[in-house]
C-alpha cells in the first residue's frame, strides 16, 4: 500500500502502517503459537534478573488489566513464573522459564528480521529522516504542543 501525502492524513498513515506491522507480527507469532502482545512482553522482561510486575506495564505502555491477562496466559503456557522480590517482599518479579527464554529469542529474531528488511529497502538517509519525524511527533505529544487551544464543536 503506497500513500500519497495530499490524500491521507499523517494520523492515517501512522495508524494504517502500525496496523499492517501489527498484523504481520501476529501472523509470524501465530506460527509459534503466540501473539504479538506476548512477544512484546517477553522482550520487555529481563531474561537474567526478571522484571518487577509493577514496572512491566509502564515499560510496555499497557494498562494493568490488559497486562494481567497477558501475564496469566503466559504463565499458563509455561513462559513465565512469578517469584517474590527478594529486595521488596510486597512486589513480584516476573521471570522467564527456559521455554520463555526460547520464545523471547524467537521474538527477538522476528523483530530484528523486520528491521533488516526495512534497512535493506530504505536508504540510511530516509530512515534517519523517518526517525527524526517520529521523534518530533513524540515530542509534540509528550510536551502537549498539539492541542494548545480548545477545538470547538460546531
Amino acid at each position: 500500500m503506497i500513500f500519497k501525502m495530499k490524500e491521507k492524513t499523517i494520523d492515517y498513515v501512522l495508524r494504517a502502517t502500525w496496523m499492517a506491522v501489527s498484523k504481520m507480527y501476529n501472523e509470524e507469532a501465530g506460527k509459534a503459537g503466540s501473539t504479538m502482545a506476548t512477544g512484546f512482553a517477553l522482550l520487555s522482561i529481563d531474561p537474567e534478573e526478571g522484571t518487577p510486575s509493577t514496572s512491566l506495564g509502564p515499560k510496555m505502555g499497557m494498562e494493568a488489566t490488559s497486562l494481567s491477562r497477558i501475564l496469566k496466559s503466559m504463565e499458563e503456557k509455561g513462559l513465565i513464573i512469578r517469584k517474590k522480590n527478594p529486595h521488596d517482599g510486597r512486589s513480584v518479579l516476573i521471570h522467564l522459564t527456559e521455554f520463555g527464554k526460547e520464545m523471547r529469542d524467537y521474538s527477538k529474531r522476528v523483530v530484528l528480521r523486520f528491521d533488516e528488511a526495512v534497512k535493506e529497502a530504505v536508504s540510511e538517509k530516509d530512515l534517519h529522516t523517518f526517525i527524526e519525524v517520529a521523534n518530533t511527533i513524540m515530542n509534540l505529544i509528550n510536551e502537549k504542543k498539539v492541542y494548545t487551544e480548545e477545538i470547538k464543536i460546531k
